[in-house]
């Protein structure tokens, strides 16, 4: 699955004037959800459950380089998504067909509607779009009863939809962004320009996104629910290319849930300055060769390892689907990892030691309360994230159904958050790690300090391995050299065998916050994690361009550059 750091952006104007105490725009929903439901009750097969989940997304898109605006960019929409089910909780029409390749929420289903609160404009979308899903779901209800009536009996004979209790809640504020957008576009500018003194940087920009999303769920058993869900991120991304055609791109990102808590623009402009020392050096330093060993992973590598080798396994859906490897299937009370580390998925927890965690939200996309799920409690193996579809003895939600808006909701990760109960300093880490490289003959060790982000296979089809993509690489060598910078690193190997060979954590914490992208969509989680000592990991050389540097000399840089005039 695909991990990207996305850049919203951020908005100033009063076009957005909803007021924070209506809720008119949940009651047009209700009541016509009321109706539609009513009205198809005398069909010959009536839905026993629909669901509209509305997303209203108000968002700016701020990006700078080379010290102009090249985009900003203001935008409101509405998109409804509508769950309906047409038989039985036991069996309707989301049952997984097998033979299928995609049976989870691959398909963009949801309905842009009016921006303004005109009833008749907006029922009438919800009229079209909810006869159009009940057509749907006759047809694959047929379908689903067809192939379960020619293939073998089915592993998992859960229940196509948890029964979960009725939430009413309307209690929390309608938020709206607020920021001075013409100051931010000049800040960013004044980031951006920083690059320009360097005509080997051949791409740079920095990016700000404001996205406050109200979301409006409300279902036919009772729920109704309205909230908010907020995220700043400040992106800096800039890239050259070594002389033998490899891309180096280098990227700083900084995430809050409001913008005037991000950094200030002085620090910022302090970790420009060292991302370009670090892209110079990159350019000069050599290729890592293909290299099996001890290794060192830092918080933030270490958060990422876990979300893609673990947290994708650990997604409640994937075990009912046959096509899956269902790694964790007969695998509770049994021990996965060291019993010095365990694993919780918090999406209440809205910061950890200082850091602001994207992954937070208060009920997810099925209208079910966000609940901490302890996954893994000293080393052995507890629980999935479980969205409102059962798996054989986790018969209900734990508020981890999630989806971008236009998508199926399935349970997806939030705040991934390794815990330990046995840590060393990361001094003593180090010195770990030369230890181990001496008693296996190895002449250095690998520290992963900056990691993009990375993707994992789950399906029983291909081999069920884990790509992390390093950025910032060292060797780490036993006879007290200092540490080399390499580049041209991926980090792989398979789940298992990698859990056996953690060694040792730190006493310090790394946080990314990204966008995990998977079935159903793209959804903010965050991985929190201290370093991590692994005795054997396994890197690959990364796949370079064959293309030269350009032939052309860049154009001369006139643009001054005055630092004393970036303002916090």
């Amino acid at each position: 699955m695909n991990k990207k750091m996305i850049i919203l952006c951020l908005l100033v104007l009063s076009l957005f004037s909803l007021d924070s105490k209506s809720d008119e725009l949940l009651d047009i929903l209700s009541d016509e959800l009321k109706r539609n439901f009513d009205g198809l009750a005398s069909e010959p097969l009536p839905p026993y459950y629909i669901g509209y989940g509305l997303t209203e997304v108000q968002s700016v898109n701020i990006i700078s380089t080379g010290g102009k605006t090249l985009r900003s960019v203001d935008a409101l929409n509405r998109v409804l998504d509508i769950d309906l089910r047409g038989g039985s909780y036991d069996f309707d029409n989301t049952h997984i067909i097998r033979g299928q390749s995609f049976n989870f929420g691959s398909a963009r289903g949801g309905v842009n509607l009016p921006l303004e609160n005109i009833k008749d404009a907006i029922t009438q979308k919800i009229w079209l779009a909810t006869d159009n899903k009940y057509k749907g779901a006759i047809q694959r209800y047929e379908k689903a009863l067809s192939n379960k009536a020619v293939k073998i009996k089915e592993d998992d004979l859960s229940a196509d939809l948890s029964r979960e209790k009725t939430v009413v809640d309307i209690s929390e504020e309608i938020l709206r962004p607020s920021i001075d957008k013409s100051k931010w576009e000049e800040k960013l500018n004044q980031l951006s320009v920083k690059f320009s003194a360097h005509p080997w940087i051949f791409s740079a920009q920095v990016s700000l996104s404001l996205e406050y999303k109200t979301k409006y769920f409300v279902g036919s058993d009772g729920t109704k629910l309205r909230w908010t869900q907020a995220a700043a991120r400040l992106m800096v991304n800039a890239k050259t290319k070594a002389e033998d055609g490899m891309s180096l791109p280098l990227y700083n990102s900084y995430f809050s849930f409001h913008p005037e808590n991000l950094p200030s623009i002085d620090y910022i402009s302090k970790d420009i300055d060292r991302l370009i020392v670090t892209l110079s050096k990159l350019r000069q330093s050599p290729i890592a060769q293909t290299y099996s060993g001890p290794a060192i992973l830092s918080g933030e590598a270490a958060g990422v390892f876990f979300h893609e080798i673990f947290g994708h396994r650990v997604e409640g859906h994937r075990e009912k689907d046959p096509n899956s490897s269902q790694m964790f299937k007969k695998m509770v009370d049994k021990e996965i990892l060291p019993d010095f580390i365990s694993v919780v998925f918090d999406p209440n927890k809205k910061e950890l030691q200082g850091n602001e965690l994207s992954g937070y939200y208060p009920y997810d996309d099925e209208g079910i309360k966000s609940q901490k799920v302890v996954s893994v409690v000293s080393g052995k193996f507890k629980s999935f994230l479980m969205s409102r579809s059962p798996i054989e003895n986790f018969p209900v939600s734990n508020g981890h159904g999630r989806r971008q808006q236009g998508r199926k909701a399935v349970s997806r990760q939030s705040n991934l958050i390794v815990e330990t109960n046995k840590t060393v300093t990361i001094a003593e880490l180090r010195d770990k790690l030369i230890e181990e490289c001496k008693n296996q003959n190895k002449e250095y060790g690998l520290l992963f300090d900056v990691v993009q982000g990375g993707f994992t296979f789950t399906s029983r089809t291909i081999p069920n391995a884990f790509n992390v993509m390093p950025l910032v690489v060292y060797k780490v060598f036993t006879d007290g050299r200092p540490d080399e910078l390499v580049r041209g690193v991926d980090l792989i190997g398979t789940p298992l065998a990698t859990f056996k060979n953690i060694m040792a954590s730190g006493d310090d914490l790394g946080v990314f916050n990204g966008i995990c992208g998977a079935e159903s969509g793209g959804v903010p989680v965050s991985a929190c994690s201290p370093s991590l000592l692994i005795s054997h990991i396994e890197i690959q050389k990364k796949r370079k361009s064959q293309a030269k540097l350009p032939l052309l000399p860049p154009p001369q840089n006139k643009i001054k550059i005055n630092d004393d005039k970036i303002k916090n």
